[in-house]
């Protein structure tokens, strides 16, 4: 039972991806290869590498998250920085390539400079990770090559092209954190050091500043809402699994376990039908007709 995955962006609702690969993993399947966007590319990166679910969760369980979003010299311009995600990919991948990796993975930018979707599946992991992270505005564009590389939700939130690129004869699953359309929008708030006294974080919450973030915010949240919907009709992944994350913000700070458990949840949704697309007869059914059914 192979097949390759496609993680979308969601930020801190990307924990949710450790839970369903692990689940896919204890239901018997065999990930094959991994493509990511945002968090999904970070986790899908990690998975890549060789880690396990188990062994991600503790890594994003023992890392302060009030300190991954602090700036410092080397960020351009951007409402926060990240020093933090910088110092914790050095630890956890350091000089590793995409040539180091145990499946194939790919993670998805933008490029700020022609608008053109960048996808990466070669060189230094960590610059991998940090492209697909830099939210445009929030935090700094990454350099590489000739690039200035931003977040890849922009053009595509849920990578399921670049997840038939790497593996074009199996099944595609896509995990999607995006809000449905029709759900409402929600305020944002600023993610500030926890190391800040109360009396500072709340005049910051309260300046014009959290203000425009908070619209800013809102619309990152609907575009990136209304470019998967209509990715997805496009791009037409085989199972869609949709953890129930849609309480959470990007930036929020989180109990990891918790919402890795949503995504194990989530996979429950899915198994009759990911159990017959991967049956003999739909494994025939695919190589015959293309999967079309």
């Amino acid at each position: 039972m192979e097949i390759t995955l496609a993680l979308g962006g969601g930020g801190a609702k990307g924990n949710s991806h450790i839970g369903v690969i692990r689940r896919l993993e204890k239901e018997g399947y065999r990930i094959r290869s991994v493509a990511g966007t945002s968090f999904g590319g970070l986790v899908a990166i990690l998975y890549a590498s060789g880690l396990t679910p188990n062994e991600i969760e503790e890594v994003f369980t023992s890392t302060d998250q009030g300190s991954l979003y602090v700036r410092d010299s080397n960020d351009g311009p951007s409402l926060l920085g990240l020093s933090g995600v910088r110092k914790l990919l050095d630890t956890i991948l350091g000089d590793k390539t995409f040539d180091d990796l145990k499946i194939p993975c790919a993670v998805t930018a933008v490029d700020t400079k022609t608008g053109n979707e960048v996808v990466i599946s070669e060189g230094f992991l960590r610059d991998g990770v940090l492209a697909t992270i830099a939210l445009p505005g929030i935090f700094p564009p990454h350099p590489l090559n000739d690039w200035e590389l931003m977040d890849g939700g922009v053009l595509n939130p849920v990578p399921v092209s670049v997840a038939r690129m790497l593996s074009p004869n199996l099944p595609i699953v896509a995990v999607v954190l995006n809000d449905p359309l029709d759900n409402p929008l929600r305020t944002y708030s600023i993610p500030v050091p926890s190391i800040l006294p109360k009396q500072i974080t709340d005049r910051i919450y309260r300046m014009h500043v959290a203000q425009a973030f908070d619209i800013f915010m809102r619309a990152v949240d609907l575009s990136s809402r209304a470019v998967a919907h209509y990715r997805l009709e496009s791009d037409a992944p085989d199972i869609i699994i949709r953890p129930k994350v849609h309480h959470l913000e990007l930036l929020d700070k989180v109990v990891v376990k918790d919402v890795a458990l949503l995504g194990d949840v989530a996979v429950d949704a899915v198994l009759p039908e990911l159990k017959k697309l991967t049956s003999w007869t739909g494994r025939l059914n695919r190589k015959l007709f293309g999967g079309k059914r």
